[in-house]
């Protein structure tokens, strides 16, 4: 073996080693995450107390207090953290550009601008708002699609005409927002924000289903997405098929967004902030997919917790998201700027 090919092979277990380790220690902050608030709220349950209402005991007080007030709210916060960092970062690889979040492509504002219309002005319960979010986030996405693809799909293409859409459902949304009785506008105004509040578990479980038959679909096509950053030329020469890889994640990725957005809103920044982080935390080689997951569902279980116990007031933790991520968006922009364009 020669020289350059050892210091590869050392290059390579040097990564592998350390990608390791921080999904190992992302995975253990999760989980830390996630006993932490099952355990302290306005009244503290130890972690016994927590276990046997988990193994399905009656526990007085805990059993309404964490089984039926604090888990499906932690679990969905989970779930929709895996899958906004995973369809955000699914978009920012494939597109080579951090801006190419559903935050800022118009996917997240058409759920938002239907959950809407639907509320204020069909006045349609929890289960139908939530299809209506999911049916009009898939539309978005392929009408965003349809517009930018010409001999191809080009990230900065996708990216402006996403805004302008965006920008445009963001004005029906504010229109049918101004027209609302005071009632509607409070169940729109807490769905639009991105909250956990009441959650319950048949609002978790059509999350869990999305995770579980998309997620494989993402992960199978890490490699290829992958590939594809090397540009439409040289993936097909590396045996990618372009179209098919592009089809298939974009699909999978915009049903975990519409999905989670349904049941929880759309939680500001999550999508957009997951993959640069894990980027950061992990470095230039590999997949992002897995550790993008587990920072969003981290960083929504966090930031939920803060809104809920760290505040003067409670806040949904979609305040608490974008008071995140808008500074990094501004950052983003700056640099882009500066170096002339390129993000």
């Amino acid at each position: 073996m020669t020289a350059t090919s050892e210091v590869v092979v050392r290059e390579r277990v040097r990564r592998g080693t350390r990608r390791r380790r921080v999904v190992t220690v992302l995975l253990v902050l999760v989980v830390v995450a996630f006993a932490v608030t099952l355990m302290v709220g306005r009244t503290f349950y130890p972690p016994a107390d927590v276990m046997r209402v988990i193994l399905g005991q009656d526990v007085p007080g805990a059993s309404y207090t964490v089984g039926r007030l604090r888990l499906p709210r932690a679990v969905l916060a989970i779930a929709a953290g895996l899958c906004f960092g995973m369809a955000g970062v699914t978009f920012q690889t494939m597109l080579r550009n951090p801006l190419a979040s559903p935050d800022i492509i118009g996917i997240s504002a058409g759920s938002s601008a239907a959950a809407a219309f639907a509320i204020v002005t069909l006045s349609l319960g929890s289960t139908a708002v939530s299809v209506f979010a999911i049916v009009s986030g898939l539309a978005v996405a392929l009408l965003v699609y349809v517009l930018s693809f010409k001999d191809g799909v080009v990230g900065t293409r996708l990216i402006l005409i996403g805004i302008g859409i965006a920008a445009m459902l963001d004005s029906v949304t504010a229109y049918i927002l101004s027209r609302a009785a005071q009632w509607d506008l409070q169940e729109a105004t807490r769905w639009l924000t991105g909250s956990l509040n009441g959650t319950t578990w048949p609002a978790v479980v059509p999350v869990l289903i999305a995770l579980v038959v998309l997620t494989p679909v993402l992960l199978g096509q890490g490699r290829s997405l992958a590939v594809t950053q090397l540009g439409d030329d040289m993936a097909p020469a590396l045996g990618v098929r372009v179209g098919r890889t592009r089809l298939l994640v974009i699909v999978a990725a915009v049903g975990l967004i519409a999905f989670a957005t349904a049941a929880a809103g759309p939680i500001a920044f999550v999508a957009f902030l997951c993959g640069p982080i894990a980027a950061r935390l992990i470095g230039p080689a590999g997949s992002l997919l897995v550790p993008s997951a587990l920072v969003g569902a981290l960083l929504v279980l966090v930031a939920d917790f803060v809104g809920q116990y760290a505040l003067a007031s409670r806040y949904p933790v979609g305040i608490v998201t974008g008071v995140l991520g808008a500074p990094y968006l501004i950052y983003l922009i700056t640099r882009s700027n500066r170096v002339g364009g390129s993000i």
